[in-house]
C-alpha cells in the first residue's frame, strides 16, 4: 500500500548516535536488547527515537524525559541484512514495541552507517518498514550528521502503523542513501556559514511531469551581498560523479511557462537578513529511441562564481529530456 514518506531529526536525544566503530555497551541496569549483528547488547532507550518517547521529547542535546522502560521484542530479519548495506548503511534491527513499553512506537529499526570515503559527511537515509509479503508499510527518513571518514555511526527510526488494519511489519530495508559532505551541506537555518548565507533548495512541486525546485539563498552575515545573474550549477549522480550531456539552459521558458525563473537576470542586493531566490525546472518525459533517462540526485550549487559550493538534493529525474532551465536570482520579497 503507498504510504509518505516522514522525516526524523536525527539531533533529537534518544537516538543513538556514536561517531566511532563497534558497538554501545549498555550502562549497568538498563534494559538491553541485542540488535542483530552487534555483539553487545544495545540500550532499549535507544531503539525508541524521542520523538516516540511517551509525555513528550525533551529539548536537543539532553537527556529523555522519560525513558522506555519496557523492553522491545526482537524481530528476525532476513538474511540479506546480513551483507554489506546499502552505500556504507545497513539495518541491524527489527524491533515491536508493546503498549506499556513506554515508547509509543509500534515498531523502531536499528541501522549503522559507515563512511566509506574521505571526508565527513551527512547521511539522509530512508528506511522501509515491510510487510510479509515484501511490501511498503511505511518508509521514514534520518538524517544522520558528521560521520567521519572511516568512522561508523548507529541510529534509530521508528513508526506507528498508519491504520488499524495495516500489515504487520516483518522487515526493513534501506532503500535510499544520500550523502553531502559536510563541508558543503545546505542549511536553511542555525550557525552562518563562513560565506555569509545559507543557500538551500524547498521541497518543490510536481504535476503532469512538470517539476520546479526552488533555490533559496538567506544573507545571514553582517554585510550586504550581491548577486547577479544565474547560479552557477554542477549535476551528479547517486555516486556523486558529473553529469554530462545536459544542458542548463539560462530561463526556465523553454521548459515551461506560467512558472517563476522567466525574468531578466539583474543586481540584487541583500542586506543582512533578507532573501533571493532562483528556480529549476524539468520535465521527466522518457522517448523510446532517445538514450538512458537521467537522474542527478545532487546539485552542486554556487551562488555566484568564486563563491563557496553547497550541494542540495532535488532529486533530478530528467527523463531523456537532456535539459535543465534554471532561472536569474530574484530578491524574495516575501522572506521573513
Amino acid at each position: 500500500m503507498p504510504t509518505a514518506s516522514r522525516t526524523v531529526p536525527v539531533a533529537l536525544a534518544g537516538v543513538l548516535l556514536l561517531a566511532a566503530c563497534g558497538s554501545q555497551s549498555a550502562s549497568p541496569g538498563d534494559d538491553t536488547t541485542r540488535a542483530r549483528g552487534a555483539g553487545a547488547p544495545v540500550s532499549a532507550a535507544s531503539l525508541c527515537p524521542s520523538d516516540f518517547v511517551q509525555y513528550g521529547s525533551p529539548p536537543p542535546s539532553l537527556e529523555p524525559a522519560v525513558t522506555p522502560s519496557g523492553t522491545p521484542t526482537p524481530l528476525p530479519l532476513p538474511s540479506s541484512a546480513d551483507g554489506p548495506g546499502e552505500d556504507g548503511v545497513k539495518v541491524t534491527g527489527l524491533y515491536a514495541w508493546g503498549q506499556d513499553s513506554g515508547c509509543d512506537a509500534d515498531f523502531s529499526a536499528a541501522f549503522e552507517v559507515t563512511n566509506r570515503g574521505t571526508q565527513a559527511a551527512t547521511y539522509t537515509v530512508t528506511i522501509g518498514f515491510l510487510s510479509a509479503s515484501g511490501g511498503a508499510v511505511d518508509n521514514v527518513e534520518q538524517t544522520v550528521a558528521s560521520v567521519g571518514p572511516g568512522r561508523t555511526v548507529k541510529a534509530a527510526v521508528a513508526m506507528t502503523e498508519p491504520t488499524a488494519h495495516a500489515p504487520e511489519v516483518t522487515g526493513a530495508k534501506v532503500l535510499k542513501v544520500r550523502s553531502v559532505p559536510v563541508v558543503e551541506g545546505s542549511s536553511a537555518s542555525g550557525p552562518c556559514p563562513a560565506s555569509g548565507v545559507h543557500v538551500y533548495a524547498d521541497e518543490g512541486d510536481a504535476a503532469m511531469g512538470l517539476r520546479v525546485v526552488g533555490l533559496q539563498l538567506v544573507n545571514c552575515g553582517t554585510k550586504s551581498y550581491e548577486v547577479n545573474g544565474y547560479p552557477k550549477l554542477e549535476l551528479l549522480d547517486a555516486d556523486h560523479d558529473v553529469v554530462d550531456g545536459v544542458r542548463i539552459l539560462q530561463g526556465t521558458d523553454q521548459i515551461s511557462t506560467g512558472i517563476r525563473g522567466t525574468g531578466r537576470p539583474q543586481l540584487v542586493v541583500l542586506r543582512p537578513g533578507e532573501a533571493a531566490q532562483s528556480t529549476l525546472a524539468w520535465r521527466n518525459t522518457v522517448e523510446a529511441g532517445v538514450g538512458d533517462p537521467v537522474n542527478a540526485p545532487y546539485v552542486r550549487v554556487r551562488a555566484k562564481q568564486g563563491a563557496d559550493p553547497v550541494t542540495v538534493m532535488p532529486e533530478l529525474d530528467l527523463g531523456t529530456t537532456g535539459k535543465l532551465g534554471v532561472g536569474p536570482w530574484e530578491k524574495d520579497e516575501t522572506y521573513r
